[in-house]
């Protein structure tokens, strides 16, 4: 148990208040930001945020089910950003520009 010795040492407190402030962050970055790719990363983040706060009570707890969940998480991301990637490529293709301002012109 000398990994979780580490983690334990800081308080619950510390890790929920940056998991808090990393997913408000991530929501203010896809709230106000154009750029298929910077919103694609701020999506990212507030998943990594959701991951952290998972591992650190799992840790807490002493239980890795939450461990194995935050793998999971990690593989759906992935794949999310595999997609959401080949959608951007195929919008610069077409239009040369990552901003979503343009798909207001695809509507019919």
């Amino acid at each position: 148990m000398e990994g979780n010795s580490f983690i334990q040492s800081v308080p619950l407190e510390y890790f929920i208040i940056l998991c808090s402030a990393l997913f408000c962050l991530g929501v203010l970055g896809v709230l106000v930001r154009k750029n298929a790719i910077i919103i694609l990363g701020c999506v990212e983040l507030m998943l990594n945020s959701v991951n952290l706060l998972l591992a650190a009570f799992s840790s807490y707890k002493g239980d890795g089910n939450g461990q194995i969940l935050v793998f999971f998480i990690m593989v759906v991301a992935a794949a999310e950003v595999a997609v959401g990637l080949a959608i951007i490529a195929m919008m610069y293709r077409n239009t040369k520009s990552v901003d979503i301002s343009i798909f207001n012109k695809l509507r019919g």
